[in-house]
């Protein structure tokens, strides 16, 4: 830690925050967990221990709960305007953009993400969120409804906040995850409890300090960190009325499970195995650093990744070589040196899982054009990995890998519009899709038969807040941005009056 400080990578005042004692964030106040067990934050780039943080267990949980309920039964949360509810909002979203350079510090040091990326991209994503979601608070309408029955009649409906949410978020966006689970539900008036991940939960702990800085009532967001024991106590809490999950397709699986013993309400955006098609008119300009980008940014750990790449055989090989000119440009380093293009995976666990794959897919006969190896004696570096000669029926093309390593697939003029589309939807997953043409007309027909909630036209991964995101098939059900993300946190009520 005194390293990065005296490198210039870390300031401070993050250095400050980041060996402090922690707590969990209950009713606006910073509590120890009643069982004083903690658990280590490792650095990835170096896999040393960052801090320890609190581990909070279901007697931490329900405290939790109930102070999340008790903001949404009563108090001033209960009793705010849409247009103050709006306006705190939109101050979270102020504070963050104050606090962004330490926030994204915060955010390489904790995930291992390049801090031009945390900042450039996800701090000013959750920024730009909370001032969208704080717009929709005075506009979440019902309507008047004709109804045909004898007699006066005056019918509407209200669209109401569903009550307590439960919001697990995963690693990979660690603060952008938060922002993103938090901003529609403060809009509709919800309350929460949000659990971020074991292995990230720095940012979340941040987030706390500067959600009471921004006036946001006692009990309203409520931060309790923990791993999958602690998530459990949350999904399981009969007072919870909704889940939110982004993770793993096997966990949500199980939130679902658990979630129909009170029958909650729950969304879930889970993994993904995105195709990519790139036809012979494609703009090799383009496409190269568009599929790049989809693989390689955050060291392939998004859940639409490029990661299965459909190439005609009249451009495979200048995809091929296109992707392995754009691996080798990557600086491999620790996120917080503002050089690196390409940081560590965030966690052993995860770095061990992606070099099984890679090895799974030399020993199946996938041809390793570059990379697929570690990089470096410590931390949990990958190299960026691009692999040909891949068949469907090979571990590194049926299951997400999570990580750098993109698989280049050919197809030829006998794959038509039917073959393409069953090749590029023969998969549990369907959360992301590209097309790269220059026949536009050609690219919204196989948008409309491609099963994913994204299709991407001569780009991959970019996003937008009004946009609604969320999968199809495996990959989870519910939309997140967009209005669709305000109406996963509210309910329909019907009123009947007879005059």
């Amino acid at each position: 830690m005194n390293q990065m400080i005296q490198s210039g990578f870390l300031s401070q005042e993050v250095s400050n925050f980041v060996s402090k004692t922690h707590h969990l964030f209950i009713n606006n106040k910073m509590v120890a967990a009643k069982s004083g067990e903690t658990f280590a934050v490792l650095n990835p780039a170096n896999g040393e221990k960052i801090a320890d943080v609190p581990h909070a267990n279901p007697e931490d949980v329900d405290d939790a709960v109930r102070a999340a309920r008790a903001a949404f039964e009563s108090g001033p949360w209960a009793r705010m305007t849409p247009v103050d509810r709006g306006k705190l909002v939109w101050r979270l979203g102020d504070l963050i953009e104050k606090h962004a350079d330490e926030l994204a510090q915060l955010e390489s040091l904790d995930n291992g993400k390049p801090i031009t990326a945390a900042r450039g991209v996800d701090l000013n994503f959750g920024v730009e969120l909370l001032r969208y979601m704080g717009g929709w608070s005075t506009k979440i309408l019902g309507n008047s409804v004709p109804v045909s029955l004898e007699g006066d009649w005056h019918a509407y409906t209200m669209r109401e906040p569903v009550g307590v949410c439960a919001q697990i978020v995963p690693w990979n966006y660690p603060l952008l995850m938060a922002i993103w689970k938090i901003a529609p539900a403060l809009a509709a008036g919800c309350t929460m409890v949000l659990k971020p991940a074991e292995q990230t939960p720095l940012s979340a702990l941040r987030l706390a300090e500067i959600i009471a800085e921004a006036g946001i009532p006692e009990g309203v967001v409520n931060i309790v960190t923990g791993d999958g024991r602690t998530g459990a106590a949350l999904v399981e809490h009969p007072d919870v009325d909704k889940v939110a999950f982004t993770g793993s397709t096997d966990t949500g699986k199980r939130i679902m499970k658990t979630g129909a013993d009170t029958v909650k309400k729950v969304s879930l955006e889970l993994g993904g195995k995105s195709p990519a098609i790139v036809f012979p008119d494609a703009e090799m300009d383009v496409t190269i650093p568009g599929l790049a980008t989809g693989i390689f940014f955050n060291a392939g750990q998004s859940c639409t990744a490029s990661s299965r790449i459909f190439a005609h055989k009249s451009v495979y090989d200048k995809v091929v070589a296109g992707l392995e000119a754009e691996a080798n440009k990557a600086i491999i380093g620790p996120g917080l040196d503002p050089s690196t293009t390409l940081g560590p995976i965030t966690s052993d666990e995860q770095f061990q899982k992606v070099c099984g794959y890679i090895d799974a897919g030399r020993n199946d006969g996938a041809e390793i054009v570059f990379g697929g190896k570690r990089w470096g004696n410590e931390g949990y570096f990958v190299e960026p990995t691009v692999l040909a000669n891949t068949t469907n029926d090979m571990s590194v093309i049926r299951e997400e890998i999570f990580g750098p390593v993109v698989c280049v697939i050919p197809f030829g003029d006998d794959d038509g519009h039917d073959e393409l589309v069953q090749k590029a939807n023969d998969t549990d997953f369907g959360l992301g899709a590209s097309v790269f043409t220059r026949d536009i007309g050609h690219a919204h027909k196989l948008a409309r038969r491609i099963k994913a909630g994204t299709v991407w036209i001569n780009t991959h991964l970019p996003n937008d807040v009004a946009l609604p995101f969320g999968g199809y098939k495996q990959s989870g059900y519910g939309r997140e941005m967009g209005f669709e993300a305000v109406e996963l946190y509210t309910q329909v009520k019907t009123v009947l009056a007879k005059l």
